[in-house]
C-alpha cells in the first residue's frame, strides 16, 4: 500500500452533514473516540500550563479535515502547524480553521500553518514557515500505525514527531492495539468480524495460529461500518516505545481505551467535567428497555437487568430522571482494539 494510495483514499472521503452522522450505526462509537481525544488533549495542555506554558505551540500530524481544531481552540493555544498527506482533506482543514473566530471579530484565535506532506518520506522541519519553531505538544490521532509499513517509514515519521518537540514537551496520540487485534485474528484464522467491523490479515502465507506477524509491513484491511478503509499496518506499542526512546522520549502512560475511559471518569484531572462531557458529546447511547437502539437486539443482551439496577441506584441518590448510557457489544469490541498514549521529551 503506497502513500499515494493512502492520500487518494482520504481525499475521496466525502464530508457528511450532521443528520448523516447521527444516523450512522457507529455514531456513539465515533463520539466516544472524540471524547477520549478531548480529554487527552485537555489533560496534557493542563500539564503544560502547570509547567508554566499557558499558551502552547502545537504540531498536529495526520490532521485530516481538522477535527481537533475546536479542541485546540478550547485549550487556548498560541500557534499550530497541521500536516497531512491528503491535500483535499488539508484544504477542508484550512477552511474549518478560517471559520473560527474570537468573539465578534474576524480574528483567528491562533496562528496556523498547513503543510501537505508524506510524513513517512520527508523531513517536516524543512517546510516550517518559521525555521526556528519549537513545539510544546505533538499530536497524532489514529494514524501513526500507517507509518509502520516499513522500518524506514516509521523512523522518518518518528523523526518528524520528535525533531522540533522541546525538552519537557509531550507527544500524545491514539492507535490500534496490535496485540489485541492479532489475538482476535488468531481466533478466526486471520479474520475477524462483528456487527460494525471486519478485519482481515492480508498475507495468507502467514499462519497466525503458529507464527508472529512481522514487526513492520504486517498489513491488514479494517472495514468499519459502511466505510471501507484503506489497508493498515500493525504497530506494536512496545516496539514504538523502544523506538521513541532512541529519539529521546520517555513514556508517561499507555492505556487501552476501556482503561482510559475509567481513568478519565474517576482518576483524571477533572472527573466531574469528564462525566458531564460524556453526555454533552453524546458519547454513549441512551438506554431504556424497549427503546429504539442503533444495533440489533442481540447487541444489548443483559442490558435490561443492568438498567433496572442502575435506575434503582440513581433513585436512591435522589436523581429524578434516571439515565444509563451504553455502547452496543460490537462497538465496545472495537473500542477495546485501541489504546491511548503519552510520551515526554527528556
Amino acid at each position: 500500500m503506497s502513500a499515494n494510495q493512502v492520500a487518494s483514499h482520504y481525499n475521496a472521503v466525502p464530508n457528511t452533514d450532521k443528520i448523516s452522522r447521527t444516523d450512522s450505526r457507529i455514531y456513539y462509537l465515533r463520539n466516544l473516540n472524540n471524547w477520549i481525544k478531548s480529554l487527552l488533549i485537555s489533560e496534557f495542555l493542563e500539564r503544560l500550563n502547570e509547567d508554566g506554558c499557558s499558551s502552547a505551540t502545537v504540531l498536529d500530524l495526520c490532521c485530516g479535515k481538522g477535527g481537533d481544531l475546536l479542541k485546540w481552540q478550547r485549550g487556548r493555544i498560541k500557534e499550530i502547524v497541521m500536516a497531512d498527506i491528503a491535500e483535499v482533506s488539508l484544504k477542508d482543514c484550512e477552511s474549518r480553521y478560517n471559520s473560527l473566530s474570537v468573539g465578534r471579530s474576524n480574528q483567528r484565535p491562533f496562528k496556523a500553518q498547513f503543510i501537505a506532506i508524506d510524513l513517512t518520506k520527508n523531513r517536516l522541519s524543512e517546510r516550517f514557515s518559521n525555521p526556528e519553531i519549537q513545539f510544546d505538544i505533538v499530536s497524532c490521532q489514529f494514524a501513526l500505525h500507517y507509518s509502520f509499513r516499513s522500518e524506514q517509514c516509521a523512523r522518518q515519521m518518528l523523526q518528524n514527531v520528535t525533531e522540533r518537540l522541546r525538552p519537557g514537551g509531550y507527544f500524545i496520540g491514539a492507535l490500534p492495539d496490535a496485540n489485541r487485534i492479532v489475538h482476535l485474528l488468531r481466533q478466526g484464522n486471520g479474520f475477524y468480524e462483528n456487527d460494525v467491523c471486519r478485519i482481515e490479515y492480508t498475507d495468507k502465507t502467514v499462519n497466525l495460529a503458529e507464527e508472529q506477524p512481522p514487526l513492520f509491513g504486517a498489513q491488514l484491511t479494517f472495514n468499519l461500518d459502511e466505510v471501507v478503509n484503506c489497508p493498515e499496518y500493525l504497530a506494536y506499542f512496545p516496539l514504538l516505545s523502544k523506538m521513541l526512546e532512541e529519539f529521546g522520549m520517555e513514556l508517561v502512560y499507555c492505556k487501552a481505551f476501556p482503561e482510559a475511559i475509567e481513568y478519565f471518569r474517576t482518576e483524571g484531572r477533572q472527573p466531574e467535567e469528564a462525566k458531564n462531557l460524556l453526555s454533552r458529546m453524546s458519547a454513549l447511547e441512551p438506554y431504556k428497555p424497549n427503546s429504539q437502539l442503533k444495533g440489533p437486539e442481540t447487541e444489548y443482551a443483559g442490558m435490561e437487568v443492568k438498567y433496572t439496577k442502575e435506575v434503582e441506584a440513581q433513585k436512591t441518590d435522589g436523581i429524578k430522571d434516571p439515565y444509563m448510557g451504553i455502547l452496543s457489544k460490537s462497538e465496545w469490541e472495537v473500542i477495546s482494539m485501541y489504546l491511548v498514549f503519552a510520551f515526554r521529551k527528556k
